[in-house]
């Protein structure tokens, strides 16, 4: 890239300030600095946590990161946030469920036959989660396979779906309650398991807590642990994995 932008200025397609401008490692609007070096460094483009900006802000931050081509992705962001955020930028989209905006380019055929992402998910109630994970590695070029309303209440669902399980490159487990099903699964396949607790559960599950000490405590060997509803880094873990094992 840097390569490519030095031979337009020396062949004067480019002026110095704008080969400087693209140089940038990072874009200041003053309230942020996009760091638009990241997709270079680690492969990804920054990512927006929607929690606690403001529409405008959220919006600007969108136009710099997608003036340079990169797939944008705004976590936690509320309905009525979303709304105004869309008719400043119709092309994105948002999912209400995972509460995130989206915009990605599209991929090559030749990317889309590589092995998947299993996402495994304890109940109905988890979903916001689930798919906040999900549609994180979706976006960040993996494949997904969703595997919903299989938690240990019912453990023939889960059998059911085993194998689809054991196939994927890595899996992310997400669940709240006594947070279970991460250690079961971790005892039935092969590939690496991040697993991701929720805050969805009573009392004693003390919203989440309770969920993680299981999953830090599970005697299933190969199961690593975010944090509480961290389904996006579940995701950024799992997509890692993804893209070693696929060479990608």
């Amino acid at each position: 890239m840097m390569d490519e932008i030095l031979k337009q200025l020396q062949d004067g397609k480019i002026s110095i300030e704008q080969a400087k401008g693209q140089l940038a490692p990072y874009e200041n609007l003053g309230f942020a600095k996009v760091d638009h070096h990241r997709p270079k460094r680690q492969g990804f483009p920054e990512v927006i946590y929607g929690e606690g900006k403001t529409v405008e802000q959220i919006q600007a931050i969108i136009h710099a990161i997608k003036t340079k081509g990169n797939n944008v992705l705004v976590t936690r962001v509320a309905k009525e946030k979303a709304s105004a955020i869309l008719e400043e930028h119709p092309e994105l989209h948002y999912d209400e469920t995972a509460a995130l905006i989206y915009w990605k380019r599209e991929v090559s055929p030749a990317n889309r036959d590589q092995g998947y992402i299993a996402v495994v998910c304890a109940g109905t109630s988890d979903l916001k989660v689930a798919e906040e994970a999900a549609i994180t590695a979706e976006v960040m070029g993996s494949n997904v396979r969703r595997i919903y309303d299989v938690g240990v209440a019912g453990l023939h669902r889960l059998l059911d779906n085993l194998e689809a399980i054991q196939r994927a490159t890595v899996t992310i487990v997400v669940a709240g309650m006594e947070g279970a099903l991460p250690s079961v699964v971790g005892g039935l396949v092969a590939n690496p398991l991040i697993a991701v607790p929720t805050s969805v559960g009573y009392g004693t599950n003390f919203q989440g807590l309770s969920a993680l000490l299981s999953m830090l405590n599970s005697c299933s060997s190969g199961v690593s642990v975010v944090n509480i509803d961290n389904g996006f880094g579940g995701a950024y873990n799992a997509v890692l994995i993804d893209r070693l094992a696929n060479k990608v």
